[in-house]
């Protein structure tokens, strides 16, 4: 299959004011959201990407861009509400610090399996759409493109920790051990035989290796040898 490289969005003003935005619209990247996401641009400048998925909402759509900027070619973008951001219902707009107030915030931290946001989504719910817009882009691209394809989705922190933990085999009350910074990539590999993790949580790094990595379906027993590096 096709190598997806998942790209959360930079750091918005609901960030750094410690609010959960969930879907509100117009919440936008700030000055430091937007040097984040220029650097990962500047990251991805020297892997052909064949497609660009995004959610809908602004703060993804301003990353895709700065991502789309930076491409040697024309790069498609497309519209994915399967990666689109959680449905917090109820906990929209309210401040982090006033929601660890909640019985449900514990839950949320220890068993998110059991979690149904108030007037909202599951966050098993939420895991399921997320990877299985994953699983149909990739083997899309793939299909289209062959198994050496390489394509981003711009998606949002839970969101890109539901999918990882679903590529690492790990159940969903084991998703709050994964980290996922603004403007992170994290790379999975998708084959017959099972994902690879490739990289979690990256915010620096050379990932020109990408564009001529050989995909293969079996895993490198003792380790390998590791991606060329330039």
């Amino acid at each position: 299959m096709a190598t997806v490289i998942l790209l959360r969005h930079g750091r918005t003003t609901a960030n750094a004011s410690g609010v959960l935005a969930g879907r509100t619209p117009g919440v936008v990247l700030d000055e430091t959201g937007r040097e984040q996401v220029a650097r990962a641009g500047e990251r991805l400048a020297s892997v052909p990407l064949v497609g660009v998925v995004s959610s809908p909402l602004e703060r993804c759509r301003e990353t895709a861009q700065a991502v789309l900027e930076r491409q040697s070619g024309p790069t498609p973008l497309s519209i994915e509400n399967g990666v689109n951001e959680c449905d917090y219902g109820d906990w929209q707009d309210r401040s982090l610090a006033d929601l660890a107030k909640e019985d449900l915030w514990s839950v949320v931290q220890n068993q998110p399996s059991a979690v149904t946001f108030p007037g909202g989504e599951s966050m098993p719910a939420m895991q399921a759409r997320a990877v299985a817009a994953v699983r149909e882009n990739d083997a899309a691209f793939e299909a289209e493109h062959g198994s050496g394809a390489v394509w981003a989705a711009v998606s949002h922190g839970d969101i890109i920790k539901a999918v990882l933990a679903d590529a690492l085999g790990m159940h969903l009350d084991l998703f709050q051990r994964i980290s996922v910074n603004p403007a992170s990539v994290s790379i999975v590999h998708y084959s017959s035989a099972r994902p690879t993790v490739v990289l979690m949580n990256t915010d620096a790094g050379d990932l020109s290796w990408l564009a001529a990595a050989a995909p293969t379906t079996d895993a490198a027993v003792g380790g390998g040898a590791g991606h060329a590096t330039t």
